[in-house]
């Protein structure tokens, strides 16, 4: 019979082999370091900028590894209405935007807090709103039935996990927030170690799922809240995007992880993570700062349908215009004639703001940053 994590006798204490883990660890702190010098090259108000789009990042990929599809301008103009930096309030159609918003606000403002079993009400009160029916808001399971992950066919079922009852949750909680708060301060060990205390909180809350539903969103929150707690700041990442580029070794390692409490794999999947995250980070800023340079210079010569056609293209960010720009999609997007259209992408390429490729009807455009 498998017994999981919570059901050994040595739970929850768990165990690694920090040896192999200094390469990792050595390269999460100096890789935070690099990033925090990008940081605050940036103009203020574009630090403002790169911090809104990390926290709309999380909100989007943490939501779409559990499978929910968020629109990103309403979770970005819900966190833009929160900060006051909206004019006008704007108008939020998903229901589910300000709750997971906020989430990031909270988590990102108050990071130094202790925590408490309120704060992860306030939390699942935030995520877990009205529309969501048969769940419990803002308390802990208390179904008597058991919480079980599965996977598999309809018919064929395999399960993946079976958290501890609901009746011993309350007392698992109690145990791991004493342990959340008290590893803050414990520099006696391995705790003191910012990126591993993230990576135990988030695998010891979820062997826990002490609530019906949104356990890995607050687990992912607890895991950012830990690695900014150990840097002292708010940390510019998302966690998220990284998990979510793979989410099936993810969830792989948190399976493997849910049966011993000797966790050093999932220590170096966890710790590979956030050096991923890392890197999504500095090409991030890296293209923020190409972005305000970029615009600096063309603005000034731009007219209003190419601003927009620009802007349209700077929005998909580090990834960039799939396809590049064509005569096509510059007709659509400004809502111009062809003809229009010609005359201003020849004007974009001779300012040098376009590099022009292809011949005939393969032309493509790309945004020129250097």
């Amino acid at each position: 019979m498998k017994l999981y994590n919570w059901q050994q006798s040595d739970w929850p204490n768990f165990r690694f082999d920090l040896q192999g883990l200094y390469v990792p660890l050595l390269a999460i702190n100096v890789r935070m370091g690099f990033i925090g010098g990008q940081f605050s090259h940036l103009q203020e108000n574009v630090k403002g900028e790169t911090i809104i789009h990390f926290m709309v990042m999380e909100a989007i990929k943490t939501s779409a590894i559990e499978g929910e599809k968020i629109n990103l301008e309403d979770v970005k103009s819900s966190i833009k209405n929160k900060l006051g930096l909206n004019a006008k309030p704007a108008l939020i159609l998903d229901k589910r935007a300000p709750g997971i918003a906020k989430l990031m606000l909270e988590v990102n403002d108050n990071f130094a807090q202790p925590l408490s079993a309120k704060m992860l009400f306030d939390w699942h009160k935030l995520l877990v709103n009205s529309f969501s029916s048969n769940v419990r808001v803002g308390g802990w399971r208390i179904d008597s039935e058991p919480m079980q992950i599965i996977s598999g066919k309809i018919g064929n079922p395999e399960v993946f996990f079976e958290a501890p009852p609901a009746n011993i949750v309350p007392q698992e909680m109690q145990k791991f927030i004493e342990w959340f708060n008290s590893s803050k301060r414990d520099f006696g060990s391995a705790n003191q170690f910012p990126a591993i205390r993230a990576a135990i909180t988030h695998l010891y809350f979820e062997s826990i799922h002490p609530f019906d539903d949104g356990n890995g969103r607050i687990g992912r929150a607890l895991a950012e809240k830990a690695l900014s707690q150990g840097f002292g700041y708010p940390v510019i990442l998302s966690l998220s995007t990284a998990i979510e580029s793979d989410k099936k070794a993810y969830y792989d390692a948190l399976h493997l992880a849910s049966v011993s409490n000797e966790i050093t794999p999932w220590l170096i999947y966890f710790l590979n993570i956030i050096l991923q995250a890392q890197d999504i980070t500095e090409k991030q800023i890296n293209f923020v700062l190409q972005k305000n340079i970029f615009l600096e210079k063309y603005k000034p010569m731009l007219n209003e349908r190419e601003l927009k056609v620009i802007h349209r293209m700077l929005n998909e960010g580090i990834k960039g215009f799939k396809g590049g720009m064509s005569a096509k999609k510059y007709v659509s997007i400004a809502n111009t004639s062809k003809a229009t259209a010609t005359r201003d992408l020849h004007h974009l390429v001779a300012i040098n703001a376009f590099i022009k490729t292809g011949s005939g009807r393969n032309v493509k455009y790309q945004l020129n940053f250097n």
